[in-house]
């Protein structure tokens, strides 16, 4: 049951250049990205409803281990696993000899060796050269994948069930995206899939607060308090993060991406998010390809990681 907090007062294939500073255009990405998200499920919500949800998001920040105990977590599992994938030590046969005691990792490693992403010539149809192909780093972001995915897609009714998919999409995309900009600012390639996995949980536990409040099954569609809901959230995931004891470089970088500057791993992440909503919004005919927020909003190297995104789904 979901208790209610009282509200307070108040690998790239070509060297990547380096990305821009986070611009406007993000605010502008962010409010098409909760349209998304909200489809035919807002509603005018009078301005006491919205006040009170993002104060509960706030006040949810505020008590980490209350806010970390409205997501799923199977104990000692996930960061059993982190540190594992993150160990530079744990060679690819080593990981390669635990996804072959799990048939449904086996069946997810092969999954993705023969996707459109990675285009093999023949079908791949063992896990030896499906692990080949995908490299150690591939590997490590799709177990990682597997790990996350429980978290993002839980769901009890409301709107935070709608969500729920959309939702996990974004975070596959940007923790690719994020991965894939890491180069262009020396950040670590798998602590920037990490962070963009991590990112969206905040927003999940967002969305059942609003579904204590609306009793709905819709949320506010105002703009713009869908993005001060997406700013909170992000500031959710990073306590969260922090309480289930990620490396403090993640959950900084995840609360630093809102903003101009920061650290590499900020700036990936940020450059990573930025390239996953235009993507999903493209994808919705929210955004054309050659809108300006593709087109000058991103580099050349963002707009070909813009391009790689488009065949996860395939």
């Amino acid at each position: 049951m979901l208790s209610t907090p009282e509200p307070q007062a108040s690998t790239p294939e070509v060297a990547a250049p380096q990305p821009d500073a986070v611009t406007g255009d993000d605010a502008a990405i962010d409010t098409l990205y909760y349209r998304w998200l909200a489809g035919p499920a807002g509603f005018d919500a009078p301005p006491d409803t919205e006040r009170l949800i993002l104060e509960q998001v706030s006040t949810l920040a505020q008590n980490p281990a209350l806010a970390a105990e409205l997501v799923p977590r199977v104990p000692e599992l996930i960061p059993k696993l982190l540190r594992s994938l993150r160990d530079e030590s744990v060679g690819t046969g080593e990981l390669a000899a635990q996804v072959a005691e799990d048939v449904v990792l086996v069946a997810e490693v092969l999954r993705e060796a023969n996707s459109a992403y990675y285009r093999p010539a023949t079908p791949i149809k063992t896990l030896d050269a499906a692990i080949m192909l995908i490299g150690q780093n591939g590997l490590r972001m799709l177990l990682a994948r597997v790990a996350f995915r429980p978290l993002i897609k839980l769901h009890e009714a409301g709107f935070a069930r709608r969500a729920a998919p959309l939702v996990w999409n974004h975070s596959e995309k940007c923790a690719v995206a994020a991965s894939l900009m890491a180069s262009a600012v020396a950040a670590d390639f798998f602590e920037s899939c990490l962070a963009g996995l991590m990112q969206d949980v905040g927003l999940v536990v967002a969305f059942r607060l609003a579904d204590r409040v609306c009793h709905n099954g819709k949320v506010p569609a105002s703009e713009t308090f869908g993005v001060e809901l997406l700013a909170r959230s992000r500031q959710l995931s990073a306590v969260i993060a922090r309480h289930w004891d990620f490396p403090d470089k993640v959950a900084d970088a995840i609360a630093q991406a809102g903003g101009a500057g920061g650290s590499s791993l900020a700036q990936a992440l940020a450059q990573g998010d930025r390239i996953a909503k235009l993507r999903l919004l493209i994808d919705a005919g929210l955004v054309s390809e050659d809108d300006a927020l593709v087109m000058e909003g991103l580099n050349g190297y963002e707009r070909r990681c813009l391009g790689k995104l488009s065949k996860l789904d395939e």
